[in-house]
């Protein structure tokens, strides 16, 4: 099975101009805990998480002060990313080894979706066979 079978292709994302707020925002409604900021020709260039936004706060001490900061400054910049492809047992081996919760789906370097962890997990516990009774 491939990363093509598994990803979320209608994801919300962030550009260079959203901010905390928008981040905020969008994790709420779309219940994703990470979002990609994309440029103007979908790729990729930072993942931010609930993670990343709660560090921030830990660090100014203040929540309201960060409402109209770019997101920008709190994601983590170049992601990793994988193709359609890929097979999810490689991606997920991948992304437990380096900690990543979300992974961006590239293909021709445009952004076609996102996996997380746990949608591999869950795709692979459903194609193992079950145990002979």
């Amino acid at each position: 099975m491939t990363l093509r079978e598994v990803l979320h292709a209608h994801i919300p994302t962030l550009s260079s101009s959203s901010t905390f707020r928008d981040a905020v925002d969008k994790m709420d409604i779309y219940q994703f805990q990470g979002l990609v900021l994309v440029d103007g020709q979908l790729r990729p260039f930072g993942v931010i998480t609930e993670g990343d936004l709660s560090r921030a706060i830990v660090h100014r001490g203040n929540l309201a002060d960060l409402a109209n900061e770019k997101a920008s400054d709190f994601c983590s910049k170049d992601p990793v990313t994988m193709g359609p492809g890929t097979e999810i047992s490689d991606a997920l081996h991948l992304m437990i080894s380096r900690g990543i919760t979300l992974l961006p789906v590239v293909e021709e370097g445009r952004m076609i979706g996102i996996v997380l962890r746990v949608d591999l997990m869950q795709a692979l516990l459903m194609d193992l066979k079950a145990p002979p009774a």
